[in-house]
């Protein structure tokens, strides 16, 4: 942080405790952000004009559950940012470190802030110090017993019996995203593509991604055009990590499927959908073996993501 300029959003008593952290630190110079801009504070829209900013720190609850979402600043104003903060723990991602990390830019979540906290908390009344990797130990644990897992894929390419049999092994709620639009809208989802077509069906799968992906400890098996609307990957990745299933065409199950019609229409599919896949998830999950030796490589992805 010495020599870097630090722009804090918000101006309540996180904001106080942060200015003077980044100030003992040595940052060159602390700017404050507000709604109003009152107090020596600049507007958010003011903000963006200061593009020599290096490190955004958010103590504001802009984005926090049930507000998932909300962002305070378009970060490509920018230029020189080299990380973001945000002290909100819930969601893990907000709309902020969501797009940080589209940026390049390193993104840290308050999570970690709060077990600290907490840890101190019990020093404080036992008397006792804890181990130094306390910390780090028991945020590793309550982040994995959280954190969702969104599965996404080709249709028919096994989502739904991989999150079945993960969700048993990981201690997590199975949940079928096409399950929770039928339930939503009261009909099966072939009916709705023949009824209403497909732009209302991913209307409706986007309401239902933003319901769900809210809640933690799930395992979500999503539909395989999930990625084609743009705002439903940043949701699904605000509590968990993304696997990506992936099977070759000619094994992919195509009943009960309105968009596989064929092997050449699976084949256009994933051509236009592979780039969307890739850049939605976290990592990718070979399904051509043993369930049990797929569910395995899933558990080995669900856990590399907290050691990142």
């Amino acid at each position: 942080m010495p020599g870097r300029v630090v722009l804090v959003l918000g101006t309540g008593g996180t904001h106080n405790t942060v200015t003077a952290v980044c100030q003992d630190a040595g940052a060159k110079q602390v700017l404050t952000a507000s709604r109003t801009g009152k107090d020596g504070a600049l507007t958010y829209e003011k903000a963006q004009q200061h593009p020599e900013i290096n490190i955004i720190i958010n103590t504001t609850p802009a984005g926090m559950y049930p507000n998932n979402g909300s962002c305070l600043l378009d970060l490509h104003a920018f230029p020189k940012l080299e990380a973001v903060l945000d002290c909100v723990y819930n969601p893990f991602r907000t709309e902020l470190l969501l797009r940080a990390e589209e940026l390049g830019v390193p993104a840290y979540c308050g999570f970690e802030m709060l077990v600290a906290q907490a840890v101190y908390a019990a020093e404080h009344f036992t008397g006792q110090k804890l181990p130094e990797a306390v910390i780090a130990d028991t945020h590793r644990k309550l982040k994995r017993d959280l954190s969702n897992v969104a599965i996404i894929g080709m249709p028919g390419c096994g989502k739904s019996t991989i999150g079945r049999a993960l969700a048993k092994t990981l201690g997590k709620t199975y949940v079928d995203l096409d399950e929770v639009i039928e339930k939503n809208t009261g009909m099966p989802i072939p009916d709705i593509f023949a009824r209403e077509g497909e732009a209302s069906f991913r209307k409706y799968e986007s309401q239902a991604v933003a319901e769900i992906s809210k809640q933690t400890r799930q395992v979500i098996a999503c539909g395989g055009g999930v990625i084609k609307t743009p705002g439903n990957a940043r949701a699904l990745r605000q509590n968990g990590p993304v696997l990506w299933v992936q099977r070759p065409v000619e094994r992919l199950a195509t009943g009960g499927r309105p968009l596989s019609t064929g092997l050449d229409a699976l084949r256009k599919m994933e051509a236009e959908r592979m780039p969307l896949y890739r850049a939605a998830s976290d990592a990718a999950v070979d399904n051509t073996g043993r369930l049990e030796n797929t569910v395995e490589t899933a558990v080995q992805a669900f856990e590399t993501t907290f050691d990142a």
